[in-house]
């Protein structure tokens, strides 16, 4: 069974269509009420699978603990984790104006959150692969080419995707003993919820050549990658980093 965090809506969805079509039971969670969400789970469903959902937020302790412990009553296991749920700052400001008080509520949330759900979910894992040698898992961390490509305003956000890359390789080491391969995925300009506000723009500047493929990305581009990622497809590529912008980043003259 997998964990897509933020699995409700815009990239975490299609994430999670990817593996409910691959026939994988899934957990769920995000900042709604069950009842905003029904007719998303239902969609799932449609595949076989069950899937739960749980209202909780990724940056809070208690949730991340409330989360878990409802996979584990209800699944009893865990196969794959997709760190997903992430936020922009709810307004973009030069870095010369930002707040500390949004930069650690972006953090929170992109960085700190995920890092402490991987740590306990690797305990879980480790548990599972200690008593069935036959186990296997993966994790994959949904970051963005603001990992490594700076906005001077969002800085808040470019952090944290850095430092949820630098998280990435860190579990990858920690993990490669006990065969979990950790993943992560940098996804570009990709039409969500968090990009409407910036349509129009980039839509001008995908049509002058920003993005070489000439089109926005889509929840199912990043999807794909994770369903490939959970079915086993690159087995020795711990670590790695997989690039989903349309070749956003190619140097060019």
């Amino acid at each position: 069974m997998a964990i897509v965090t933020g699995g409700s809506r815009g990239i975490g969805l299609g994430i999670a269509n990817r593996l409910a079509e691959e026939g994988c039971h899934l957990a769920i969670c995000g900042l709604r009420e069950e009842s905003a969400v029904a007719e998303t789970l239902a969609e799932l469903r449609r595949f076989g699978g069950d899937v739960h959902y749980c209202r909780a937020d990724i940056g809070e302790t208690d949730d991340r603990r409330r989360f878990l412990e409802a996979v584990r009553e209800r699944f009893g296991r865990l196969d794959v984790l997709v760190s997903n749920a992430g936020m922009a700052p709810r307004q973009r400001s030069d870095i010369l104006e930002a707040s500390e008080e949004e930069f650690a509520r972006v953090l929170r949330v992109n960085l700190q959150g995920p890092y402490f759900l991987a740590q306990a979910a690797a305990r879980w894992m480790i548990e599972q692969k200690q008593s069935d040698a036959a186990f296997h898992g993966c994790m994959i961390f949904i970051s963005s080419v603001s990992a490594v490509a700076a906005s001077l305003n969002r800085g808040e956000y470019c952090v944290s995707k850095a430092g949820l890359s630098m998280a990435a390789r860190l579990w990858a080491l920690r993990l490669a003993a006990s065969e979990i391969p950790v993943y992560e995925l940098r996804p570009g300009i990709v039409a969500t919820d968090m990009t409407a506000g910036v349509r129009e723009k980039y839509d001008k500047l995908i049509a002058d050549g920003l993005v070489p493929q000439r089109r926005w990305g889509q929840p199912d581009d990043v999807g794909k990658a994770v369903a490939a990622l959970v079915r086993g497809d690159l087995p020795y590529c711990t670590g790695e980093a997989i690039t989903i912008d349309g070749g956003l980043l190619i140097p060019r003259l």
